[in-house]
């Protein structure tokens, strides 16, 4: 779920809001109840980081190399 941050314009309260949909209108804030927001840019949570982690974890055999894999499913898709 996307939790966004935010800063009150008024107070400069800055607080994390859990928001659906990213186009929905600012929170009111959280400390003076104002709704002069703005959403704050911010790093998200957690960092995928790696060489390949997507491609090697949870596959067995000769499943686990199908970038390397010259008849693999995707060169017979294209």
């Amino acid at each position: 779920m996307p939790i966004f941050d935010f800063q009150c314009n008024s107070c400069s309260h800055q607080f994390e809001k859990l928001v659906f949909k990213s186009d929905a209108p600012a929170p009111a804030c959280v400390s003076c109840s104002s709704d002069d927001v703005t959403k704050l840019v911010s790093a998200p949570g957690f960092r995928l980081s790696g060489s390949g982690w997507y491609e090697t974890d949870f596959k067995t055999g000769k499943k686990k190399n199908l970038a390397g894999n010259k008849e693999g499913p995707s060169d017979t898709a294209q």
